[in-house]
């Protein structure tokens, strides 16, 4: 590796030298993302009543509500990991794609801290 011909100069780099690791995080949370909806989709099909009561009782259970907030932190990153790709592949003007990420940042950063937050809410007691 790196013995001087082109093809040991750049093995293993992608053109910002960052590629692999921005690949294996969405591998990651896409895997988390199975898992936990998983646990969701089993979750909701043992519950046997949908009512209003019934959801917040078993979302006011530790595992269930540690869960969910997991799930929220997992979809959202993932979603930001995605468009990013998105915006950096087909916006080429700079500013427009240092606006466009920042939008996505606090989109993101938002309607998670939303999510978490209305969760917390109805675990710890609260009505939503």
């Amino acid at each position: 590796m790196g013995n001087g011909t082109p093809i040991g100069r750049v093995r293993g780099l992608g053109t910002a030298h960052e590629g692999a690791h921005h690949w294996m995080l969405q591998r990651f949370t896409a895997i988390g993302n199975l898992v936990l909806m998983t646990y969701l989709v089993v979750s909701f099909a043992l519950l046997g009543d949908y009512g209003h009561g019934t959801v917040v009782k078993w979302l006011a259970g530790p595992l269930a509500a540690t869960a969910i907030i997991l799930l929220v932190i997992s979809v959202f990153w993932h979603a930001r990991l995605g468009l990013q790709v998105v915006i950096e592949d087909y916006i080429v003007d700079a500013g427009t794609k240092f606006a466009l990420i920042a939008a996505l940042n606090l989109a993101i950063i938002g309607g998670g801290a939303f999510a978490i937050f209305s969760v917390a809410k109805l675990a710890f007691g609260g009505q939503a």
